[in-house]
């Protein structure tokens, strides 16, 4: 079976979003272009981390002038959308890989499916092995506005999961944890 590559490239929605209960949610990233949809499932920490990455990267692009100003000063394109049904998991996120397009002043966002132990790297488009079968790539050209949009409300679902402990920071589940802090007393 030969790869699957998606691209995106004028992005009209670009949203996190769950599905299941707090403790129990499924993370899907949907990115819905005139011409597709996909929605690939990523863990909480996945999303965390394309978060804090995605800040970092429009930080730098801040200090060291690479964007001009009116892109950078735009206010967030936030997306306040529920994901749009029916959800269908294209691939599980494995390697993500973000880069900024100066030409266009875009930020790129490849996300490679997970797959077994052998690619841990991002195999680029066109540069696939014949002999070995290479996970699907998702491609998305995005604004900064919207990726400023998609990480304000990707902290606010990350966030609405189950509140910590006061004691240990663990997430604290409906019916109560043993806290370590407390000795095992149920909290």
């Amino acid at each position: 079976m030969s790869r699957l590559v998606y691209r995106h490239n004028a992005v009209d929605r670009f949203i996190v979003g769950t599905v299941g209960e707090p403790g129990e949610r499924t993370f899907f990233l949907q990115i819905i272009s005139p011409t597709s949809s996909n929605c690939i499932a990523l863990e909480k920490t996945q999303v965390q981390a394309l978060i804090e990455r995605l800040q970092l990267m429009i930080r730098e692009l801040r200090r060291n002038k690479l964007a001009s100003s009116d892109q950078l000063n735009q206010p967030g394109i936030r997306d306040e959308g529920q994901l749009e049904y029916p959800i269908t998991e294209d691939f599980r996120a494995g390697v993500i890989a973000i880069s900024y397009e100066q030409g266009s002043q875009h930020i790129d966002l490849q996300i490679q499916a997970l797959s077994d132990e052998t690619f841990t790297e991002l195999v680029e488009e066109g540069d696939e092995d014949s002999d070995e079968e290479t996970p699907d790539l998702l491609i998305a050209s995005l604004s900064i506005a919207q990726v400023r949009g998609f990480c304000e409300r990707a902290s606010a679902v990350v966030s609405a999961g189950r509140v910590p402990c006061p004691f240990c920071g663990i997430p604290l589940n409906p019916e109560g944890h043993l806290c370590p802090r407390a000795n095992g007393y149920r909290r």
